[in-house]
């Protein structure tokens, strides 16, 4: 696995949105687990994005919380996490 970096969006809207809540701080911890193993599909449901997000990448925390990321040639940047609503803006 390549290493991950946080851009500093990244880091400000996880500070406001996740680690305020106990449970998707926890869930978060979890999937990014299952994310640094390779998976892929079932619960992080990973796919490419498409439209004004091309070349970009997203999985699911919980429900409707997302983590947009992309991957270069030797590291992985996770650039947004939040709500549909909040990252596909």
């Amino acid at each position: 696995m390549k290493p991950i970096k946080r851009d500093k969006t990244f880091e400000k809207h996880f500070k406001q949105r996740i680690s305020p809540n106990e449970k998707l701080d926890k869930q978060f911890r979890q999937r990014l687990e299952l994310f640094i193993k390779g998976e892929l599909g079932f619960p992080l449901y990973d796919h490419a994005l498409v439209g004004k997000l091309s070349g970009k990448r997203v999985f699911s925390i919980a429900g409707d919380i997302r983590v947009i990321y992309i991957e270069l040639e030797d590291h992985i940047v996770f650039l947004d996490i939040g709500s549909h609503n909040q990252v596909y803006r």
